[in-house]
């Protein structure tokens, strides 16, 4: 018989209400991320022990499950690294929360813990050069309504840096200012906190249209049947016009464009114009610095490359003019 403390549904339930909501008040992308974890990891485990899910043990979720639930996500679906240890972190994350509250399961949940989450490469950093995004910008037709709110939807993105749900979630009244002087933007981030974005003037010229004679309560960016945009609407509108910029613009072919690319774009583009990087980091609503300094290395490894371009090439001899074939091809360029 299963004893009432040993049975996992409960403190599932506890996990996902009382401390991801409750304590921790963690964005509701993350919310949905443990979820699902759950939603993978617990059939699984019902299978493999002989019973309904809703019959579980704690123990059931042990560290040779877990394993071999982290090498079927690469395996069997395709998994990259990242989505493996984004899904072992809300592994650890509920073994952490119903290990400090059962003091029975410590071992259990040494043993869990203790699955490392596996080295990535480091992955370079994905942004666009300004020709990539003014190509972006001009890729929807602004003849019409929907290509004038996709237009300013584009703008918005690389003007504030926001994330597609903030994007998705930002009313008529969280945009104040005007189209002569630009504006304010108030955004909603990770964890509900709140920081106001400048708006360029251009900004807020296209979105007047978007948002003039509307209630303050509604949402700034409709879709086409007039309801709020979601952010799977926003990425999706995103790749739609990265496809035909693609066909304009050949550099971008091996790039994928994304919500969070525009994000990198807005950042990088900040760094180079000169804007200090603790400006950058309440710009993009980080709340390490750690996770903005980013940018600056890429930015110093920009430099760097520069100025190895730039050095001068010693010859060991100085060949005479008429053994220099493209002398004349050089003096014509002048």
């Amino acid at each position: 018989m299963t004893k009432t403390n040993d049975a996992l549904a409960p403190w599932i339930k506890r996990f996902l209400l009382e401390y991801l909501v409750g304590e921790r008040n963690l964005s509701r992308n993350t919310q949905y991320s443990y979820r699902d974890t759950l939603r993978l990891l617990l059939p699984r485990a019902a299978a493999l022990a002989g019973k309904p899910v809703d019959r579980l043990n704690i123990t059931d979720l042990s560290a040779d499950l877990v394993r071999d639930f982290l090498g079927e996500l690469e395996s069997g679906r395709g998994c990259r690294v990242t989505t493996r240890n984004q899904r072992l972190s809300a592994i650890h994350a509920l073994a952490r929360f119903i290990g400090e509250r059962n003091p029975e399961t410590l071992v259990w949940c040494g043993e869990v813990r203790a699955v490392p989450f596996k080295r990535m490469g480091k992955s370079s950093l994905l942004y666009l050069e300004k020709v990539e995004m003014d190509a972006l910008l001009g890729t929807p037709d602004q003849r019409t309504s929907f290509g004038r709110r996709d237009h300013a939807l584009l703008l918005f993105l690389y003007n504030t840096g926001a994330r597609a749900t903030e994007v998705a979630g930002i009313r008529v009244a969280d945009l104040d200012g005007d189209s002569s002087r630009g504006g304010m933007a108030t955004l909603c981030g990770k964890g509900s906190k709140v920081r106001r974005v400048p708006l360029w003037g251009r900004t807020f010229a296209v979105l007047m249209p978007l948002i003039q004679g509307r209630a303050s309560t509604e949402s700034a960016f409709l879709n086409r049947y007039g309801d709020p945009i979601t952010r799977f609407g926003i990425y999706e509108l995103v790749e739609r016009h990265a496809a035909a910029a693609r066909r304009k613009v050949p550099s971008l072919a091996n790039k994928r464009v994304s919500p969070h690319t525009i994000r990198h774009t807005t950042a990088t583009h900040l760094l180079r114009a000169g804007v200090d990087i603790n400006t950058i980091r309440s710009w993009l609503g980080h709340v390490s610095i750690d996770t903005t300094n980013v940018y600056a290395e890429v930015d110093l490894e920009m430099k760097a490359k520069a100025l190895a371009a730039c050095e001068p090439q010693t010859a060991a001899t100085t060949n005479r003019w008429r053994t220099e074939p493209k002398l004349m091809d050089f003096l014509r360029s002048l």
